[in-house]
C-alpha cells in the first residue's frame, strides 16, 4: 500500500501546481491521485476520505469539462471572487453537512476519526466544487482542509500523505496568492 501512496502523492503534487497555474492539464493527474487514494484511505479505516475520492473522481471529470470551456485569460482560466450572499449559504450547508455525515460515521461504522474525517471531507468537497467553478475562496478552504489533514494523516501512520498535505498547504497559500491576483486583474 505504500507504493500506491507513493504514485498517489506525485501526482497529488503535479496536480496541484497545474491548479495553481490554472491549468486545465491538472485534471488527468488529479483523476489518477483520487482513484489511488480510495484505496489508500480505505485500508486506513479512513471512510469519509475513501467516499471522498469516489466524489473527487466524478467532480474532477466534471471540473476538467468545465475548465476547458471557460473563459481562458493570460495562458489560464479566468477566476473571481464569491459575493457574501453566495457564501453563506455554502457555509452554512457544508456545517450542516459535516455534522450530519460526522454523526452517522460515528454511530454506523467503526471509522477511526468521524467528526475529523467528516470535516477534512466535507470542507474538500466544498473547496473542491469551488474550484470547479474557479472561485478563489477554494483556496481559504483547502487551507484549512490541509491544516486539519496533515496531522489526520499523520496519526494514521499515512506520513508520506500527511507531508503531501503539508506541500499541499504550501501550494493551497501560493494558490490564494495567486487567484487572488488574477481575479483583481
Amino acid at each position: 500500500m505504500r507504493d500506491i501512496e507513493i504514485a498517489a502523492a506525485v501526482l497529488g503534487v503535479i496536480n496541484v501546481v497545474l491548479v495553481v497555474r490554472r491549468s486545465t492539464w491538472n485534471y488527468p493527474f488529479g483523476i489518477v491521485m483520487v482513484a489511488l487514494y480510495f484505496f489508500v484511505f480505505w485500508s486506513t479505516k479512513l471512510y469519509s476520505d475513501a467516499l471522498l475520492q469516489i466524489f473527487f473522481f466524478v467532480i474532477q471529470i466534471y471540473g476538467w469539462w468545465a475548465w476547458v470551456h471557460a473563459k481562458h485569460v493570460d495562458h489560464g482560466v479566468a477566476v473571481s471572487w464569491m459575493d457574501w450572499k453566495q457564501r453563506t449559504p455554502w457555509l452554512a450547508g457544508t456545517a450542516v453537512a459535516i455534522a450530519l455525515w460526522g454523526a452517522g460515521m460515528a454511530r454506523f461504522t467503526d471509522a477511526a476519526a468521524p467528526f475529523i474525517d467528516a470535516t477534512t471531507a466535507g470542507l474538500s468537497i466544498a473547496a473542491q466544487c469551488l474550484q470547479s467553478l474557479r472561485r478563489v475562496e477554494s483556496w481559504v478552504l483547502w487551507i484549512a482542509v490541509d491544516m486539519i489533514a496533515i496531522g489526520l494523516f499523520a496519526w494514521k501512520g499515512l506520513f508520506v500523505t500527511s507531508a503531501l498535505y503539508g506541500l499541499f498547504l504550501i501550494l493551497a497559500g501560493i494558490g490564494l496568492f495567486e487567484w487572488r491576483r488574477r481575479a483583481k486583474a
